[in-house]
């Protein structure tokens, strides 16, 4: 073969990086499985981060013909095959289905490695496989996930957001991986004021969604029942969502999270902000499990995740689903696509908006049917807290 490794200059398709998270774990039988299918590399050039010895031991367990090339870092890469960076030589004790200070270490390079790359422009967007937080804990992780280490390095002094997407779902987390006890101690004005802002933003932005509609879940049983089951929610989160409003945000809420979920009334929104991270994740995994991915939205470049972990259970058995990681690796091109293309369109903004302007009414008619719509969902809304408190007071 004379395929010779390219620069971006020459490439037609993004760089995806992929770290591959704990080598004890099923990140890499999933990622094998995804990228084992040679259509792949018509959308992407995927570069895995670790180490070519740990893609062939599992790519054994797999059984499926999976070839790759070896580079040194991602600034040339062959175009039309799965590339890896060797973040190290040296040989690897796995443990299949067990936390280990090893596992945790040999992750903990990866992710450095692709993160370093990432900032320094030699990928697009990066996909991060599962991680085991015993087993980062043990190498001296000083972070409780991937979040908040890459809130560190890739925010530049935004606030991220925890961000679990579907087809259909898309909840963020305001107080990520935080211990219950310690929420109420956590939640403030500013803070879900900053989420919102953020969740805003991202789905402008990455999503594509010119005026996006955001719910917000109240803290408390029935949203406090008007301060009966505590007072955060009209002290703390009503204030932050009239704040936001106030900014031209259409956010609204907080809600009784039981019953927005069990009315269905979720599907009204582009967005919904959870409280706590089990108010979020169990309808999200309910709803959209295998068919979800993590997102971490705010960051100054696109990062996703499948919506698992690392499995140990089923870790060498080759039993793992792969299809939350393909999603997670088709929404980053996606989100990158997006990001790319909303800022390369501001450059023609203000030759568009004066042309709309221009157009008599045009501006002002789309306004109107705007404003329409979302006077129906916020008589509904109305009217379904009414209904959700008379139902509440009846148990």
């Amino acid at each position: 073969m004379n395929e010779q490794a390219v620069g971006q200059e020459k490439l037609d398709k993004l760089k995806i990086g992929i770290s591959i998270g704990d080598i004890n774990g099923i990140g890499l039988e999933v990622i094998i499985k995804t990228l084992s299918n040679p259509k792949i590399i018509n959308f992407c050039v995927p570069v895995l981060y670790g180490s070519s010895k740990i893609v062939s031991y599992h790519k054994n367990i797999v059984g499926l013909d999976f070839l790759f090339q070896q580079i040194r870092n991602a600034e040339r890469v062959f175009p039309d095959r799965v590339n890896v960076v060797n973040c190290w030589q040296e040989n690897v004790n796995i443990v299949l289905g067990k936390p280990t200070d090893v596992s945790g270490k040999y992750a903990y390079q990866a992710l450095e490695w692709a993160v370093k790359e990432l900032k320094a422009g030699y990928i697009d967007a990066l996909v991060t496989a599962p991680i085991n937080k015993e087993a980062m804990q043990m190498a001296n992780f000083p972070f409780p996930g991937h979040t908040e280490y890459l809130t560190q390095e890739l925010a530049n002094g935004k606030e991220s957001l925890m961000l679990m997407v579907s087809d259909t779902l898309r909840i963020g987390v305001a107080t990520n991986h935080l211990p219950l006890r310690e929420v109420a101690g956590k939640v403030s004005k500013e803070l879900i004021s900053r989420k919102l802002k953020t969740f805003e933003e991202t789905l402008r932005v990455d999503f594509g969604i010119d005026r996006p509609i955001i719910a917000v879940l109240g803290m408390n049983p029935h949203a406090g029942d008007g301060g009966v089951l505590g007072d955060e929610d009209d002290r703390i989160i009503r204030p932050a969502i009239i704040e936001c409003k106030k900014n031209g945000m259409l956010v609204m809420g907080p809600f009784p999270a039981d019953g927005f979920f069990g009315s269905g009334y979720y599907k009204k929104f582009d967005g919904i902000l959870a409280i706590y991270h089990d108010q979020g994740l169990i309808p999200f995994k309910l709803l959209a499990f295998g068919s979800g991915i993590n997102y971490t939205a705010g960051l100054s470049a696109i990062r996703t995740s499948p919506d698992h972990g690392t499995a140990y259970d089923i870790a060498g058995k080759n039993e793992a689903d792969p299809d939350s990681f393909r999603e997670a690796l088709f929404m980053a091109i996606e989100l990158a696509k997006n990001r790319k293309e909303y800022y390369g369109d501001r450059a023609n903004a203000l030759v568009r908006r004066s042309k709309i302007k221009s157009e008599n009414g045009v501006e002002e008619e789309e306004e109107e049917d705007l404003e329409d719509e979302i006077d129906d969902v916020l008589e509904e809304d109305q009217a379904y807290e009414e209904e959700g408190y008379d139902e509440e007071e009846q148990l």
